[in-house]
């Protein structure tokens, strides 16, 4: 007996699990951590305040 590929399914289900690999790779990727100085920041914040009266 002879046995046959389903040529479609078999694309479909690649695509679904590539899709899904994805999805898991996004979901796992963490941001890169910063090292912010909020003080500066608010300081900035003051300066563009004052600006923004006179």
């Amino acid at each position: 007996m002879a046995v046959t590929r389903l040529k479609r399914k078999n694309r479909k289900d690649k695509a679904k699990s590539a899709v899904r690999r994805q999805t898991l790779k996004l979901q796992n990727a963490k941001p890169v951590i910063k090292n912010v100085d909020i003080e500066k920041i608010k300081e900035e914040f003051k300066a563009k305040a004052k600006a923004k009266k006179a």
